[in-house]
């Protein structure tokens, strides 16, 4: 288990490279306007680094005891990243 959460978490720490591109990049949603539409973007691309701490940290807490509830909370911040992946390929 601890192996898992390790390598998980490093390959997390990694996306944070491309993630603060795109968190740069979402601001020109702005160009056309200030709505509803474009702040929930920005929300929800801000919101990826706050799943990856809450993930790893109660992915830490629940190992010993409920490994299989660990599993899914680590696996929280995959949403954003298969939500990305989809768009890019999607929309290519």
């Amino acid at each position: 288990m601890k192996p898992y959460l390790i390598i998980s978490q490093f390959l997390y720490i990694l996306s944070f490279i491309p993630w603060f591109v795109i968190w740069g990049l979402s601001f020109m949603s702005f160009d056309s306007g200030v709505n509803f539409y474009n702040v929930s973007f920005v929300l929800i691309i801000t919101l990826y680094p706050v799943a990856v701490i809450i993930g790893s940290i109660f992915g830490w807490i629940f190992r010993v005891k409920k490994k299989r509830l660990a599993i899914m909370m680590n696996l929280i911040p995959l949403i954003w990243i298969i939500a990305f992946l989809s768009f890019m390929f999607l929309y290519n």
